[in-house]
Order: C-alpha cells, then sequence, then structure tokens
C-alpha cells in the first residue's frame, strides 16, 4: 500500500494532482477542498493516500489530512458510497462537519452533497453514526472488542433480513456475552420466530 507521496506539483487538473516523486509521475484525485490548498506548480508537496485495486485498473486518491484519509476511508465502506462519492463529500464539507451531520444524523445536510439522494443519506447515517458517538476524534478509535464485532455483524444480518432497526435490537438484548456471530444470531432469530 502506497501511505504518502512527497514530491513536487507537476500540476493540477480540476480533479487531481500530479506530483513528481523521484522522477515518477503519479496522478492523485483529491477533493476540490485538498486540491485548493495544494502548493502551486513546482512546490513539494506531501499528500496522504489511498490505493483503490480494481480487476479494470488502480486509483490513487489523496488528502492533506489523515483525518480526511480517515473519512474517506469509512464513507467507502457504505453501501453505494464509491470513492469519487466520498471525494465529493469532502469537496463538500470539512471533515469535521461532516462527522457532525451523521452523529447529527443531518439527512438534509448530507443529501446536498452532488451525487448523493435521500436514501444514501439515510444510508450514510444509519451506517456511519455510531462511529462517530466522540466526533472527529472517534476516526482514530480503536477497533471494536471482538464480542462487539459480532454482535455489530449479528445485527447487519437481520437488517439484511429485512428486520427493523427496533425489531433487530429487541432481538439482540440479553444475547450471551461473548457469543460468535452465529450464535448471536442463532439467539436472535429464535427470539423474532423466524
Amino acid at each position: 500500500m502506497i501511505a504518502f507521496l512527497e514530491g513536487s506539483v507537476a500540476g493540477k487538473t480540476l480533479t487531481s494532482v500530479y506530483l513528481n516523486v523521484s522522477g515518477v509521475g503519479f496522478e492523485v484525485a483529491m477533493s476540490q477542498a485538498a486540491l485548493a490548498k495544494i502548493p502551486q506548480a513546482g512546490e513539494r508537496a506531501v499528500v496522504h493516500t489511498y490505493l483503490q485495486v480494481r480487476d479494470d485498473g488502480m486509483s490513487l486518491f489523496g488528502f492533506l489530512s489523515l483525518e480526511e484519509k480517515a473519512l474517506f476511508e469509512r464513507l467507502i465502506t457504505v453501501s453505494g458510497v464509491g470513492p469519487k462519492v466520498a471525494l465529493a463529500a469532502l469537496s463538500s464539507y470539512a471533515p469535521g462537519q461532516l462527522v457532525d451531520y451523521i452523529a447529527a444524523q443531518d439527512v438534509a445536510a448530507i443529501q446536498r452533497i452532488p451525487g448523493i439522494g435521500k436514501k444514501t443519506a439515510s444510508r450514510i447515517i444509519l451506517e456511519l453514526k455510531g462511529s462517530f458517538d466522540q466526533g472527529i476524534a472517534s476516526l482514530f478509535d480503536e477497533p471494536a472488542p471482538p464480542e462487539n464485532k459480532a454482535l455489530e455483524g449479528a445485527r447487519e444480518a437481520l437488517l439484511s433480513m429485512g428486520f427493523t432497526s427496533a425489531e433487530t435490537d429487541l432481538a439482540l438484548k440479553g444475547a450471551p456475552e461473548g457469543g460468535n456471530e452465529s450464535a448471536l444470531l442463532q439467539y436472535a432469530l429464535k427470539k423474532l420466530g423466524a
């Protein structure tokens, strides 16, 4: 993985910066907000990066801060949110502001991001709202303990089966601690009578 690039700015477009790193040119897609802060051609810049590898090619996305990169990585985990939409979100709002909107469950503010409709805005809030209880600092929280991951996995499985959030919470209430995802799912399905 390419964690960051340090080199001289060779040029910019509306969506990318070209960095010359020891004679190798890298095209790095960035948010509009980050591109506005990139130095002029010939000056040095350090860009934190995220490398996306797909069947049809590789893409490099760049960020001026670790907060911006961490938020981008969280956003692309949401179903229906790809790198371009995540960059549009970072172009529309500063990382702290976007985190606050997600934590406050402000669908209207998230819907103002180009390429995001009401359904996707709601999905972003549903999937990420618990991640940002401590605001921007939540981006660097330690991973959840294994039992919480199992509980979260069981919760996601129930939601994907069509159960509502309220039904899911009720079904997992009182679940045995330390159980794996499969055991928790079986427990919940028994409570739901499925």
